[in-house]
C-alpha cells in the first residue's frame, strides 16, 4: 500500500510540472517577459515603459506578489485580465496589452499559464509605476468602448499540436500567430483609435506590414522565403540571407527562440499560406530619377564602409550580413529604419548554440552628406525606386530617433 502511495505521489508530481512546464511554455511564445520586465528589474516586475501617442505607459508587476502583483487573482480574474483587458477591480487594460489576441488562446492554455504564474514565478514587492497620462485624457472607462468595437468575445480555439497533416499544421500555425504570438501588434497597420486593421487572416490588412517606433515590421503575407528560412528567423534572428532588426531582435531572443521545431514549422507553414497583400501602387519614373544630389555619392562611402559584408552588388554575405536586395528596410518608403540601421548599428540576438551577427555604427563615422548619401544610394540601387532623401528630411530622422 506504501509503494502504492508513493507510486501515485510521484506521477501526481510529474503531473503538475508537465502542466507548470507548459504554463512557462505559452508565457514564453506570448512574450510575456518581454513586456513585463523592466532592464535590470526582476522577471516579471513590470517597470518597462511603452511611449504611446496619449504619454508613456509602464508594464505592471505580474509576480505573485499579493500586495504588489496579482497573488490575490482568482482564476477567473487572470482569465478576465489575460482574455478580456479587465483587471481584478474592473478597470479596463490600456490595449498596449495584446488582449485582443490573447482572447484566442484556449482554456487549457490560461490555465497552464495561471499555474505558471502562480507557482513558478518568484514573487516581487516592486511597486507598480504611475502612467505618465495627462490627466484630462487618463479615464479609463473610454476603453470600455473601445473594446466593445475592437475586441471579440473568448474564441474556441485549436488545440491539437500533435496532428501531422499540412491543414492540421497550419491551423496551429494560425493559433500560434494569431493568438499567443500576437504578430499582428507589429505586422498589422493601425487605423485611427490605433486599433490593428484586422486580427486574423480574414482581411487581407492582416500582417500587412507597418511601421513601429521607427522601424519597419515587414509584411508576412507573400514574403518570398523557405519554409527553412522562416523557421531560422524565428529560431535564431537570422537566415542564410536576412536578418532580424530593432524590436524583433528582443522578441526572438525572449519568445520565438524557445519554439519547439513542430511549432515553428506551424508558423511557417502558417505564413506561407498566406496571400500576399495588395501590390502597392508603382512609383513615377519622376520619384526615381529627379534627385537633386546624385545618389552615385554615396558609392564611394558604401564601397568602404558596407561593401566588405554587403558585396559591391548587395547580395550580402551568406548566414552572416543580410542581403539588399528585397530587404524590407530598404524597400520601404519611410528611410527611418535604413538611417537608423547605419547611424546606430545592428546586432541580431544571442540564441541557444547562435552567436550573434553584430553591425557597427557609423553615425559617429559619417557626415550628414556622406549618411543622405549613402542612404540614397542604397535605396536606389536596391529599394526599387524609392525616392530622394534630402538633407532636410535626414535632420527630421535624426532628430526623431534621439
Amino acid at each position: 500500500m506504501r509503494n502504492v502511495t508513493v507510486l501515485i505521489a510521484c506521477l501526481f508530481t510529474a503531473s503538475v510540472s508537465a502542466a507548470e512546464s507548459h504554463g512557462e511554455y505559452i508565457a514564453r511564445i506570448s512574450d510575456c517577459v518581454a513586456c513585463h520586465t523592466a532592464e535590470g528589474g526582476a522577471t516579471m516586475a513590470g517597470g518597462k515603459k511603452f511611449p504611446t501617442p496619449v504619454g508613456d505607459i509602464y508594464s505592471t508587476n505580474i509576480t505573485p506578489d499579493k500586495t504588489h502583483g496579482i497573488g490575490n487573482y482568482s482564476y477567473d480574474d487572470f482569465e478576465k485580465a489575460v482574455r478580456q483587458g479587465i483587471a481584478k477591480d474592473g478597470h479596463p487594460l490600456y490595449p498596449a496589452m495584446p488582449y485582443p489576441s490573447y482572447s484566442k488562446l484556449s482554456d487549457a492554455d490560461v490555465q497552464a499559464l495561471y499555474s505558471y504564474f502562480m507557482h513558478d514565478v518568484k514573487p516581487s514587492a516592486e511597486p507598480n509605476k504611475e502612467n505618465a497620462i495627462p490627466w484630462l485624457i487618463s479615464a479609463r472607462w473610454p476603453l470600455h468602448i473601445w473594446n466593445w468595437l475592437f475586441t471579440d468575445a473568448p474564441t474556441a480555439a485549436f488545440e491539437d499540436n500533435n496532428a501531422d497533416d499540412t491543414a492540421a499544421r497550419v491551423k496551429r500555425g494560425a493559433y500560434l500567430v494569431e493568438g499567443p504570438g500576437h504578430c499582428g501588434s507589429c505586422h498589422t497597420p493601425r487605423g485611427m483609435a490605433m486599433n490593428e486593421k484586422a486580427y486574423t487572416n480574414a482581411a487581407a490588412e492582416y500582417l500587412s506590414g507597418a511601421m513601429i517606433d521607427g522601424w519597419y515590421a515587414p509584411s508576412l503575407r507573400g514574403t518570398g522565403m523557405s519554409e527553412q528560412e522562416l523557421k531560422s528567423l524565428l529560431l535564431t534572428g537570422k537566415s542564410k540571407h536576412a536578418a532580424v532588426s530593432g524590436s524583433m531582435s528582443e522578441v526572438v531572443s525572449q519568445s520565438t527562440q524557445y519554439l519547439t521545431d513542430e511549432d515553428a514549422t506551424a508558423i511557417a507553414q502558417y505564413l506561407l499560406s498566406l496571400k500576399s497583400a495588395k501590390t502597392e501602387p508603382a512609383r513615377t519614373a519622376g520619384a526615381m530619377t529627379s534627385w537633386s544630389n546624385s545618389p552615385e555619392a554615396g558609392k564611394v562611402t558604401y564601397n568602404r564602409y558596407c561593401s566588405t559584408c554587403h558585396g559591391l552588388e548587395g547580395k550580402g554575405t551568406d548566414d552572416n550580413a543580410p542581403s539588399l536586395i528585397h530587404n524590407p528596410l530598404v524597400m520601404v518608403d519611410d528611410p527611418t529604419p535604413l538611417f537608423r540601421v547605419i547611424a546606430h548599428g545592428a546586432e541580431t540576438p544571442t540564441t541557444r548554440g547562435n552567436v550573434s551577427f553584430k553591425m557597427p555604427a557609423y553615425g559617429g563615422l559619417l557626415s550628414d552628406s556622406e549618411m543622405r548619401d549613402v542612404i540614397n544610394y542604397v535605396r536606389k540601387s536596391w529599394g526599387e525606386g524609392n525616392g530622394e532623401v534630402s538633407q532636410e528630411d535626414l535632420s527630421g530622422i535624426k532628430k526623431a530617433s534621439h
